[in-house]
């Protein structure tokens, strides 16, 4: 990490590099930094390949380290999360120095991780003064009205810890704007009428206002894996999946609730692993529509991959019986299929209904033509 290193830009994804190391933030580089840009800026620069899997598991960690003290973070990407401290300074020796040690306890303790901390009225100022952070000092800490004077001279770049301001930055630096005070300066109504929204929300940090915090809702992991055999694709990857979909809407924490977002992951046989999120526009728990929605995804997949998981990222409300559609006696036999099959899952687990999968019909090995999965009435 003393060399100046940054995370590659993710398969199939905008062509930005990711997180990068102290040497390379001193040569200009930033996260969400154009490749092309970086790589001038920081000719030595090397690209690490992300591991989104793996990142989503560590971070995850930490936050949850993060909620043990009493925080309630909020975190819209690995790497950076924000929390209010007035609330913890009585349970913490009374001061924020007190909430910052405990802070570092936790994330020493999953596994010796070393963060910047910064704080500041506001979210944006926090992660100003956090940047200016410097190993064996006390981190900086901004009051509430030396706010506006403390960003003048920043850099406008830093905007680009928000992801809808990424564009604005690069559109300010071309017209000339290069610290957060010359952005402040600018009038209302002209940068409304250039910029719009992203503009009015840019002028709003530079000035040391922001929006409030939204802390992270407690996480129900529910995720199935599958193994797949060697050089998988096309339909087998489908099928694949499929069966997860079954999986996961047997799992018995869904409690019969919809699936409002949900993530295909995978780990690539090389090395490394791919992660994609889909977010449906109605909440379902329909096996059918969510394969149509998620096979679409298996095309981003860069490369040959060894094992394929389906992960529930957001559950939505209780799913809708529409079974009255199929008249009362269509109605009457899925009933009493459903509770037959709930009986037989309570008495012998999980594996007592099964339903037979056609996974690559015209293989040459019998035991790849079919597969059995779980099935849901």
């Amino acid at each position: 990490m003393a060399e100046p290193v940054a995370l590659a830009p993710e398969a199939g994804g905008l062509q930005m590099v990711g997180e990068a190391s102290a040497a390379a933030e001193a040569t200009g580089v930033l996260a969400g930094m154009r490749m092309g840009e970086a790589m001038s800026r920081c000719p030595g620069l090397r690209l690490v390949p992300p591991d989104p899997e793996g990142t989503r598991v560590l971070w995850s960690g930490v936050l949850d380290g993060i909620e043990s003290i009493g925080a309630e973070p909020e975190s819209e990407r690995a790497g950076m999360a924000f929390f209010e401290a007035s609330g913890l300074m009585g349970i913490h020796g009374g001061d924020l120095e007190g909430v910052l040690a405990a802070t570092r306890r936790v994330l020493r303790g999953n596994r010796g991780l070393i963060a910047r901390f910064g704080a500041g009225p506001s979210r944006f100022v926090s992660y100003c003064a956090g940047r200016q952070a410097r190993p064996r000092r006390p981190p900086p800490v901004v009051e509430e009205f030396q706010a506006a004077a403390f960003l003048v001279p920043l850099p406008a770049s830093l905007l680009r810890f928000r992801p809808e301001l990424t564009a604005l930055a690069e559109a300010l630096e071309r017209l000339g704007v290069r610290t957060l005070g010359e952005l402040a300066a600018l009038p209302s109504r002209a940068v409304a009428e250039r910029f719009g929204h992203p503009g009015l929300l840019a002028l709003d940090l530079a000035r040391g206002r922001d929006t409030p915090l939204e802390p992270r809702r407690p996480a129900e992991p529910v995720l199935e894996r599958i193994d797949l055999p060697e050089a998988a694709s096309g339909q087998q990857l489908e099928r694949a999946l499929e069966m997860l979909i079954d999986r996961v809407l047997a799992r018995r924490e869904r409690r019969g609730r919809s699936l409002r977002g949900v993530a295909v992951s995978a780990r690539f046989t090389a090395g490394g692993t791919w992660r994609d999120s889909a977010t449906l526009r109605v909440a379902s728990a329909d096996a059918e529509r969510l394969s149509l929605t998620l096979k679409s995804r298996l095309s981003y997949l860069p490369g040959p991959a060894d094992s394929l998981a389906l992960e529930v990222e957001a559950f939505g409300p209780p799913a809708n019986d529409q079974t009255a559609l199929l008249g009362e006696e269509g109605r009457v036999r899925r009933e009493r299929l459903g509770e037959a099959v709930r009986q037989a899952r309570q008495a012998a687990g999980g594996d007592a209904a099964l339903r037979v999968l056609d996974v690559d019909p015209d293989s040459r090995l019998p035991e790849r033509r079919s597969s059995l999965t779980q099935w849901n009435p």
